[in-house]
């Protein structure tokens, strides 16, 4: 049984749209995933299990509230990552 964090896809969907915001920002694999990362972190994780499942929570967290928390999220990541990037290290 594979289980998702659904939010995860939002965060992936939405981090070149808010990298694009940041003209300055790296956007190296490290880098995004980075901020990737730190963006999920700071924020609640909603799993699933089965595709329905993952299907009715993707609807429940398509709100404003919710991809604003999201956006914002991802862009203090983006801040913290370009002050302290990490692609230089093994």
């Amino acid at each position: 049984m594979e289980i998702k964090n659904t939010v995860e896809g939002f965060v992936m969907e939405n981090l070149m749209t808010v990298l694009d915001q940041y003209p300055e920002a790296c956007r190296c694999e490290k880098c995004c995933r980075d901020i990737a990362i730190l963006a999920l972190n700071n924020l609640p994780a909603k799993y699933a299990a089965t595709e329905k499942g993952d299907t009715y929570t993707r609807l429940s967290l398509y709100t404003q509230e919710n991809n604003l928390a999201i956006i914002r999220e991802i862009a203090k990541a983006i801040e913290i990552v370009m002050k302290n990037p990490h692609h230089g290290d093994a």
